[in-house]
C-alpha cells in the first residue's frame, strides 16, 4: 500500500477548507475519502482523526460559520450590553457576512442537491448551536408564571427562531439584489417583528414585514 509523505498534522478547519475548495474546483464531491486525501496529499487516517464521513465535514462547515460569527461578536465588548433584539440582529448580519464570503460553496452545497432532506441534514449540527444561542436571547422574554409553561414557551420561541433563520437563509440564497440588500431589509424587519410579538408591542412592525414579503414574493 502506498504511503504519503509525513506532513504537519491538519486541523479540522484545514480539512473543511480543503473540502470546500475541492467541491468548488471539481464541481462535484470526491468519489471516496481515499481519493480526497490523495488529492490533498494526506494520509487517509489523518482525515478520520477529525471526521467519519464527508457528511460530517459538510455539517461542520456550517457550525464553523456559526462559531466564527459568535467569536467576532464576543470580541466586541459592547455586544454584551445589547438588548436581545440587537444581539440577534448582530448575529444575523455577522453570520450572513461570513456566508457571503462562502456563497458559492453554500449554494452548491444546499441548492445543488435534489433531496431537500439532505440539505437540512447539513444544518442539523448548526441547529443545535443556534438553539443554544437563541435560548440566551429568548429565555428572558417569558410572560408565563408557571415553570412548565415557561419551558414550553421557551422551546416554542427557540424553534420559531430557527424557522426564522431557515427562512432567512433560503431568502438569501435566492436574493439577487446588489450586496444582498433585500436580505438585510428582511433581517431588520423580521427580527423587529419577532421581538414585538414576544413583547406584545403594537403590530406596526409585523404589518411592515408582511408588506415587504408580499412585495418580494415570487408567487404574485
Amino acid at each position: 500500500m502506498a504511503t504519503k509523505k509525513k506532513a504537519a498534522a491538519l486541523t479540522a478547519q484545514d480539512i473543511i477548507d480543503h473540502y470546500t475548495t475541492y467541491l468548488l474546483e471539481q464541481a462535484s464531491k470526491p468519489s471516496n475519502v481515499y481519493q480526497f486525501c490523495t488529492k490533498i496529499n494526506i494520509e487517509e487516517s489523518e482525515f478520520y482523526k477529525h471526521f467519519a464521513s464527508f457528511e460530517m465535514v459538510e455539517a461542520a462547515f456550517f457550525v464553523a460559520l456559526h462559531q466564527h460569527s459568535m467569536h467576532l461578536l464576543e470580541k466586541n465588548e459592547a455586544f454584551a450590553s445589547y438588548d436581545n433584539a440587537n444581539k440577534l440582529l448582530s448575529y444575523y448580519f455577522t453570520f450572513f457576512e461570513m456566508a457571503t464570503a462562502n456563497r458559492s460553496y453554500i449554494l452548491m452545497s444546499l441548492k445543488g442537491t435534489k433531496n431537500p432532506l439532505a440539505s437540512l441534514m447539513q444544518l442539523k449540527e448548526l441547529r443545535t448551536h443556534f438553539l443554544a444561542f437563541a435560548n440566551t436571547i429568548t429565555s428572558t422574554q417569558s410572560m408565563m408564571p408557571d415553570e412548565k409553561l415557561k419551558k414550553m414557551e421557551g422551546k416554542i420561541l427557540q424553534e420559531g427562531a430557527w424557522l426564522q433563520f431557515l427562512f432567512t437563509l433560503n431568502f438569501w440564497m435566492n436574493d439577487t439584489s446588489p450586496s444582498f440588500e433585500k436580505t438585510d431589509v428582511l433581517i431588520e424587519k423580521s427580527v423587529r417583528a419577532s421581538f414585538d410579538l414576544m413583547e406584545n408591542i403594537p403590530m406596526k412592525s409585523l404589518v411592515d414585514l408582511g408588506k415587504f414579503l408580499w412585495k418580494e414574493s415570487p408567487f404574485k
